[in-house]
């Protein structure tokens, strides 16, 4: 039988962005109910949220300070409690966001750890040395040192992102029991799955000052004992017939398959996000280059011919809050927005994997633009605002490097309709919206249907009516143009080819001599010509 996250689709909403009820420009758990029949509408299996717990907000959410309780920015636990119920009545479950490498710097724990209850200390990783000497000068991700200093103890802990997010010592089996408690909690509350923030960086190496200087991040990556502890966590409270998904920071493909082989006992999938760095120069998020479409076509082969020969799974995606969005970043915001936004889902949702939607991107939301350092919100953004100008950029330069690279890129409101703040509340929103919400938005496209929103819709019921998408093999095809991608999948009776062209000119696609039903598209026979970022499906005879 097969596994019921295999044949589904996930929607992710940003709840700060999704929809706001109350009026105070901040998204909330009242807002995603209203916009559940919405949701529904997808025909998606599954709502992952970001965080919503109790945080003082220093990186939106992700600085828990108590697992347990909704934070009254976003509603109440009564609120939560009937999302949860008005979901599942309409045969959506809710995965919830959990954030495990690290608390907030406003957790009880960490307070009573900086107070030097000894306890509390062993709940996080601290170390021994002089004030103007950290043990390491590791990076933490978003720009700073990863290890500040405490006066009162006399030690530094480390922090693998913001100074306000301490990690936590997975190696405490009381922190793991902690962790473990969080799970029950929310499961008992009818909570279908989980999605794991930066996972596989829990377990960190047995030197924690070798080598001196580099990425924290990295050098934590699939650590000694992170398979262990997963497993544990999994299996200990419970879950393991759930969706359960982790983030893996630049992880590798032998560990994506064991954190997703079944027999193992840990996840339902794995992110990986190598296929989201082939336009990072020099392996820099923060330097611009053009994607490389060969390097994008190779790591998608390698990955999911990879995936596919083992019993692994992946969860396959374009955007999250964390990226900028894809029509923006690899498709076309003028011409051809509407055709290169479809042509991008396209090959996502054919993929063998579980497909993500990030909010909005079924409607071809696009990047902000903003034009002032001043509008963006994110602390990474700030931070590398100010690194880029260190590095000798101008300000303009800097500006433009944030309009394609920042996180807050993706985290503009939902645009709903083309009324006052685009629908999302009345009144205001805590981030700026895009000028082009009066054109692109949910209910113009609801009523068009050429929309991208339509197209979204089309894709999700095509997978579920075509059971080779979610289960069959999948062998990439060389089409003789780094710029058309595409890839066939066999199995259960059917072989489906979908190519797409992801370029914003014509290109010709050598040597894929098939015929049958035209799934999508119109495209007939071998060395046919692709118009700009076309996308075509064919059911093979």
């Amino acid at each position: 039988m097969l596994d019921k996250y295999k044949n589904s689709v996930v929607y992710q909403i940003y709840i700060k962005s999704f929809c706001d009820s109350n009026g105070d420009g901040i998204g909330d758990l009242n807002g995603i109910r209203s916009k559940l029949p919405y949701i529904a509408s997808l025909g998606v299996k599954y709502i992952w949220i970001t965080p919503f717990f109790c945080s003082p907000m220093v990186d939106n959410g992700y600085d828990v300070a108590d697992y347990r309780n909704v934070n009254p920015m976003f509603g109440t636990m009564a609120d939560c409690e009937a999302l949860i119920k008005e979901a599942d009545a309409l045969g959506i479950g809710l995965m919830f966001d959990m954030v495990f490498n690290h608390t907030s710097s406003r957790h009880e724990w960490f307070k009573r750890a900086l107070a030097g209850e000894k306890e509390y200390m062993d709940y996080y990783i601290f170390r021994d040395g002089d004030k103007d000497t950290p043990p390491s000068e590791w990076t933490a991700a978003f720009g700073t040192g990863a290890w500040d200093y405490v006066p009162s103890l006399g030690k530094w802990y480390l922090h693998l992102f913001a100074p306000e997010q301490p990690d936590l010592n997975w190696e405490n089996p009381k922190v793991r029991e902690e962790l473990k408690n969080v799970i029950r909690f929310w499961k008992d509350k009818g909570v279908k799955g989980f999605r794991f923030d930066v996972l596989n960086l829990i377990s960190k190496p047995a030197s924690l000052t070798e080598p001196k200087t580099g990425s924290g991040p990295r050098f934590c990556k699939d650590g000694p004992h992170v398979h262990e502890f997963i497993r544990e966590l999994v299996t200990d409270t419970g879950i393991e017939d759930m969706i359960t998904v982790g983030e893996m920071s630049s992880t590798t493909l032998e560990n994506c398959i064991k954190y997703s082989d079944p027999a193992r006992h840990e996840l339902s999938m794995c992110f990986n996000f190598h296929h989201l760095k082939v336009d990072y120069k020099d392996g820099d998020k923060f330097s611009l280059m053009p994607p490389d479409l060969k390097l994008l076509r190779n790591y998608f082969a390698e990955w999911q011919e990879g995936m596919a020969a083992s019993d692994g799974w992946s969860a396959v995606f374009w955007c999250n809050h964390d990226q900028p969005r894809i029509v923006s970043r690899f498709g076309d915001e003028g011409q051809y927005w509407k055709e290169s936004a479809k042509m991008l889902g396209t090959f996502v949702h054919f993929l063998r994997g579980t497909p993500y939607i990030y909010q909005g991107e079924e409607l071809g939301m696009t990047n902000a633009h903003y034009t002032s350092i001043e509008q963006y919100d994110d602390v990474e953004a700030k931070n590398y605002y100010k690194i880029l100008l260190e590095r000798g950029q101008s300000e303009a330069e800097a500006l433009n490097v944030l309009a394609q690279r920042a996180r807050d890129n993706s985290r503009t409101p939902m645009q709903w309709n083309a009324g006052k703040f685009a629908g999302f509340s009345e009144g205001g929103a805590w981030l700026s919206i895009p000028d082009n919400y009066t054109s692109i938005n949910a209910e113009a496209e609801d009523s068009d249907p050429d929309s991208v929103l339509n197209y979204y819709r089309e894709l999700v019921r095509l997978r579920k009516e075509h059971p080779v998408i979610a289960e069959g093999r999948i062998k990439f095809l060389d089409t003789g143009c780094d710029d058309v991608l595409a890839y066939e999948r066999e199995g259960n009776g059917e072989h489906i080819v979908v190519i797409c062209n992801f370029s914003g000119e014509e290109r010709t696609a050598k040597g894929l001599e098939f015929q049958g039903k035209m799934l999508i598209g119109n495209w007939k026979g071998s060395h046919k010509m692709l118009k700009p970022y076309e996308a075509v499906v064919m059911l093979v005879k």
